[in-house]
């Protein structure tokens, strides 16, 4: 047993260092860890080659499509205009005195398709031209906005990460919506609190401010005439939300729609691939004025596939890491030493939240941990449908502690705020280290009533 361990801790050290201080990319760090982990188990060298491929082609199959499908709506909704049109909304229903609470909920709705870095970058210019327009300062709103990007970013599909661990976990992704939403609403306020409470009080000097990289208030068009309206840009996340979500009830053992055509076809369009395909479908009517080289490879959709493709590769790799630890039986070996420890789904939720402090990478911290997770699902008494949901949960709640110097995240909120490193520090790492506490003490009380 403590040569498992020892090897498993090995991988992981290894996985951390090649990321941060050899930069290899994520998915050759993987990759190497598998083949490592695997020979170093006493597996054979054609086992662990082909658990390496059966872990790789499963993961892809698995979630390809959906993340593919949801990274395509992320950039129909950004290009069109259609996130700074849900933007617009939330903020004139919130009004100018409430502005954390409106840049948090912008940030919870638009991070849902779009990639919180980008989405950042997006709107941070529209809480520069509030805080000038209100006479406040920009770190409440500027740390709102970071954390409610985060909360969904990590935690509710159809964003990459809580897909790839639920693909790789098996979990019902309706399920990990469902709950993911539960505790990401909580996070929110959290990150809500902690920017009306403590970032309001900081000051952000206007020197630093980048201004020569920001739009001034008066050139942030709140309002476009081209772009889509409100319904039509928030429809390619809703749809696939709620249809995923019917699917998942349908399922239920209680049969709440029968076993009749009605069941077949929630079955059907509720399946998240065809589901985040009917979202697409929606997306390409965003545009004002659709182009077919929009659908070329290079143009939107072409953008769409460069920036999910990274992130499928790395997830297959941590899908074939996952599938070598699981060929080597180490939850024979571990299972009861774990299953003593009876720490459930705060085990996921350390180990996310380690690996994030340690490699900065929020999505290569839950797809290694997902990997590490899958062996000892059963031992920990998560290997249910509830208990796969909430660890995918888990693990996005520890992807988010913290966000410091090895993160790209935490330079791109500090830079496009006007932050320096310290207060940085202060406000964008506590934040994330608040709001995914918050996030994983919903999913602890969740766990006491949905698992036995």
């Amino acid at each position: 047993m403590a040569y498992t361990l020892l090897l498993i801790l090995a991988s992981v050290v290894f996985i951390v260092l090649a990321t941060t201080r050899l930069q290899l990319h994520p998915f050759l760090a993987l990759i190497l860890a598998a083949l490592g982990f695997g020979l170093g188990s006493g597996m054979s060298g054609t086992a662990v080659i082909d658990a390496i491929s059966a872990g790789f082609g499963g993961t892809v199959g698995a979630i390809g499509i959906v993340i593919l499908a949801g990274s395509i709506i992320g950039v129909f909704l950004e290009k069109s205009g259609g996130a700074l049109r849900l933007a617009e909304s939330i903020i004139k229903r919130c009004g100018d005195k409430h502005i954390p609470a409106a840049m948090g909920g912008v940030g919870y709705v638009v991070s849902m398709p779009v990639y919180c870095d980008t989405a950042f970058v997006i709107l941070s210019p529209l809480n520069k031209a509030l805080s000038r327009k209100a006479g406040v300062g920009v770190a409440a709103g500027a740390v709102a906005l970071s954390l409610g990007l985060y909360a969904t970013h990590t935690m509710v599909p159809p964003t990459p990460g809580p897909v790839a661990a639920a693909g790789i976990l098996d979990a019902d992704l309706g399920l990990v919506i469902l709950w993911g939403v539960v505790a990401s609403l909580v996070a929110l306020f959290a990150g809500w609190l902690f920017a009306t409470r403590v970032a309001a009080k900081v000051d952000i000097e206007p020197s630093t401010t980048n201004e020569s990289a920001q739009p001034t208030a008066d050139e942030i068009p709140l309002s476009a005439a081209d772009a889509p309206g409100v319904l039509a840009s928030v429809a390619p996340i809703l749809l696939p939300i709620v249809l995923i979500l019917l699917r998942s009830v349908a399922q239920l053992p209680s049969a709440p729609f029968g076993a009749n055509r009605l069941f077949a076809t929630l079955d059907f369009i509720g399946h998240p691939v065809l589901a985040l395909l009917l979202g697409v479908g929606l997306a390409f009517t965003l545009p004002s004025r659709f182009d077919r080289k929009m659908l070329s490879a290079g143009g939107w959709l072409g953008d769409a596939v460069a920036a999910a493709a990274p992130i499928i590769i790395i997830t297959a790799a941590g899908g074939a890491f996952g599938k070598v630890l699981q060929n080597a039986d180490i939850g024979a070996a571990l299972g009861p030493y774990i299953e003593t420890i009876g720490l459930g789904v705060v085990i996921p939720f350390l180990l996310a939240a380690v690996l994030k402090t340690a490699q900065g990478s929020s999505t290569v911290a839950i797809i290694t941990t997902a990997s590490l997770m899958a062996p000892f699902m059963v031992a920990l008494g998560l290997d249910s449908e509830s208990g796969r949901a909430l660890t995918v949960i888990a693990i996005g709640a520890g992807s988010m502690v913290v966000s410091h110097a090895n993160d790209s995240y935490f330079w791109v909120v500090t830079q496009f705020s006007g932050m320096d490193v310290k207060t940085g520090y202060k406000l964008q790492t506590l934040g994330t280290l608040v709001e995914g506490t918050a996030a994983a003490a919903v999913v602890w009380v969740l766990s006491l009533f949905l698992l036995p």
